[in-house]
């Protein structure tokens, strides 16, 4: 089969499968830009292969992706007969996936300082206001929300008689249900009473976090106000080989100071993961088991409870 039909048959079957595939098609597609017009699965070559993952620039992670793209659309191009071999270079020979730095991770201090200095930051706002923007930081950090999940919560998304958000089409294309804090859910029903003075152009599809003309708040302005408070609050990259601080490292920070806590209290970690990875809305338990090694103090904290293992303390 054409190489650029059997990509064709792989997208749609990805996509009837509930998958977006918008990044992986586009990888895809452009591989067909770089082997000949019309050229058949099995005629694609190694050599055709390598150049395409090699590139023209220095070694990043995308070689992996594509790497894994390719891979994956070989294994179902054999699998349907449209193939008899991959092409691909044996993964034993791959160069090593680049690490990525970890994550910033706020410290409570710095959370506090952020918290202080909403009001300083947000004094000329427009239309994103100090006080929806210091709702989305608590949400972000007290309920571990990507910010995409946060700023599309609807009105009828929070229930504030059982405490519940409904997160709906999440990064994995699932919904599911966030219960909050106590101390969140005061904060979120004292918004709701403020949010009601502002336009509810959809009733309760209106967007729950709303500027000050009942319009949802966008990214970009999210991110553009979370630079400048970053620079009032006096917040920077430490030279620590962590990334710079950023508005998703709320999120990061929020599932670590929770199994820092679990720590301290002795609880046991392994259980309690898979329920913390459903709260998050991960995939699967890798994307949560990252957190076990993002900070010293965390570290710390699991070294202790491990002392405490080995003398017996926990010993029944």
């Amino acid at each position: 089969m054409i190489l650029h039909d059997a990509i064709d048959h792989y997208v749609a079957w990805q996509r009837a499968h509930g998958a977006r595939f918008i990044t992986s098609a586009r990888t895809l597609y452009q591989f067909c830009k770089n082997v000949p017009e019309q050229v058949r699965c099995d005629a694609v070559t190694e050599k055709e292969v390598r150049r395409f993952l090699t590139g023209t620039g220095s070694l990043t992670r995308s070689r992996a992706n594509k790497y894994g793209t390719l891979a994956g659309f070989y294994r179902y191009a054999i699998s349907r007969g449209y193939a008899a071999r991959s092409p691909l270079p044996a993964a034993d020979e791959e160069p090593k996936k680049l690490q990525s730095a970890p994550s910033y991770i706020y410290s409570r201090e710095e959370l506090q300082h952020l918290i202080k200095a909403i009001d300083i930051s947000r004094r000329r706002a427009i239309r994103l206001d100090a006080d929806t923007f210091r709702v989305l930081l608590l949400i972000l950090y007290g309920a571990g929300l990507r910010t995409s999940e946060a700023l599309q919560l609807t009105i009828r998304d929070v229930d504030l008689a059982d405490a519940v958000l409904t997160v709906r089409n999440t990064k994995f294309y699932k919904s599911r249900l966030v219960p909050v804090a106590p101390q969140l859910a005061s904060i979120l029903r004292a918004y709701v009473e403020r949010r009601s003075d502002r336009p509810l152009p959809e009733g309760t599809e209106s967007a729950f976090l709303a500027n000050r003309d009942g319009t949802q708040v966008r990214k970009y302005n999210v991110d553009y106000a979370f630079k400048q408070l970053l620079q009032t609050a006096g917040i920077s990259r430490k030279d620590d080989g962590r990334r710079a601080p950023c508005l998703h490292a709320l999120r990061h920070t929020a599932a670590v100071h929770r199994l820092t806590s679990w720590y301290r209290e002795g609880t046991d970690i392994q259980r309690l993961l898979p329920a913390l990875s459903t709260y998050l809305g991960h995939a699967n338990l890798d994307g949560t088991s990252v957190y076990l090694s993002m900070t010293p103090e965390l570290l710390h904290e699991a070294s202790v409870c491990f002392d405490r293992y080995v003398n017996g303390e926990n010993h029944a």
